[in-house]
């Protein structure tokens, strides 16, 4: 069974790696705090020395941990440079010392979504799908549009990727994932768009994980079926052989037979009540 190292296991994401993975996958876990149940190694990825015990013996990284504070470009600079900059340049530098095979890393759809303020992109974000008959689908090869600073960091850790899949034998697989949340389902009209379901991800992290060996460097968009999405996974399809189990859309369906039923709830309610007053009332 190949051990594999992940780092930010106790994060949304990672839990849901950890049910995946289980079982399949002999799991270490590189965590600021204990994950109960799995071989955890406590350090800060700020720390390259404190870190590299943590690689060995290790066939392959999932290298989750990031700080998303910076998102909408807030304060936050000291944080996203330690954790996201100088964090992702140690743990591909403790993977490469300890001859780790494949790091797989999550990159974000921040590296692209400042584009929603444009249209026809602004108008998927918003919902307003009546002003986005059409749209150009945004690849791996398309331009960046970082959102913040934390955007910034998650390019730059796909370039340093870009490097040590050049300069050393280690593959380097980048996934942009999209929204993922802790209700799993989308709630916002943005997330129609880009939402990502949990068991998605976990489904894209283990592909990249039994991808071909020829795999040297890729970088993949990660989201759920969504209708409006405008982030293509065509690619992830085709080279991992991704295939999401969940679609944005059904939980609109379901959201609306609920908002349903209470509504029909509360008429009947009112019906019942109209009775009532009326037999009340009558001589």
């Amino acid at each position: 069974m190949r051990r594999v190292l992940v780092t930010g296991m106790s994060g949304l994401i990672g839990a849901a790696v950890r049910r995946r993975l289980g079982g399949r996958w002999a799991l270490r876990a590189l965590n600021r705090r204990p994950v109960e149940g799995v071989e955890t190694h406590q350090a800060d990825i700020g720390d390259l020395d404190a870190i590299v015990p943590a690689f060995r013996e290790v066939d392959a990284v999932v290298h989750l941990a990031a700080n998303v504070a910076n998102v909408e470009g807030t304060p936050g600079w000291e944080a996203v440079l330690r954790d996201n900059v100088v964090g992702t340049y140690h743990v591909f530098e403790a993977a490469r010392r300890a001859s780790v095979k494949r790091v797989v890393y999550a990159s974000s759809g921040a590296t692209v979504s400042r584009i929603e303020r444009d249209p026809p992109y602004a108008a998927l974000a918003a919902g307003r799908y009546d002003e986005a008959v059409e749209w150009p689908m945004l690849t791996h090869e398309s331009p960046m549009r970082p959102n913040g600073l934390y955007g910034c960091s998650k390019i730059w850790g796909e370039a340093l990727a870009r490097h040590f899949a050049d300069t050393t034998d280690m593959s380097m697989i980048c996934l942009r994932i999209g929204h993922v949340s802790a209700e799993d389902r989308p709630v916002k009209p943005r997330e129609f768009s880009v939402w990502c379901s949990r068991r998605d991800i976990a489904q894209a992290v283990e592909r990249s994980l039994a991808a071909p060996d020829r795999v040297r460097f890729d970088v993949f968009f990660i989201t759920s079926e969504n209708k409006w999405s405008y982030r293509d996974i065509a690619h992830a399809r085709a080279v991992l052989g991704y295939v999401p189990e969940d679609r944005a859309e059904d939980h609109r369906a379901l959201r609306a037979a609920a908002e349903g039923e209470a509504s029909g709830y509360r008429a009947l309610r009112a019906a019942a009540e109209g009775e009532a007053s009326g037999y009340e009332e009558a001589p």
